[in-house]
């Protein structure tokens, strides 16, 4: 079970930081990822992250602004977003993979999903 918190409306250049509760044992065995839909688009992979090595990962237009980590005492995945901007109002999702190494943002390939929280960027 995935359960996503933190969302909320913030102001144009404001931050956030969303959670993403899982457990210990998942951690050690899934690699966990970030996406988001926005109104009328497509869900999009922003950020991942595995424990062995802790390997990370970026969706390029985020990649200067948003930070993934993880702690693994509490089993949470953090998603730290600054310099926010209207385009990034969308519902976020946190994902689990099922992987050894690495971790992906491509959609089909998680195993586990949230059920998304909603960030909203005023301008």
């Amino acid at each position: 079970q995935l359960v996503e918190s933190g969302g909320g409306l913030v102001q144009l250049g404001g931050s956030l930081r969303l959670s993403c509760a899982v457990s210990i044992s998942t951690l050690e065995k899934y690699a966990i990822s970030w996406f988001r839909q926005a109104p009328g688009k497509e869900r999009e992979g922003l950020s991942c992250i595995n424990s062995d090595p802790k390997s990370t990962g970026y969706l390029g237009t985020v990649k200067d602004r948003f930070t993934i980590s993880r702690d693994d005492t509490t089993g949470t995945v953090y998603l730290q977003m600054n310099s926010l901007k209207p385009d990034d109002t969308a519902v976020y999702f946190c994902a689990a993979d099922l992987r050894d190494f690495g971790c992906s943002v491509t959609l089909n390939e998680m195993d586990y999903w949230g059920k998304g929280v909603l960030v909203t960027v005023s301008s």
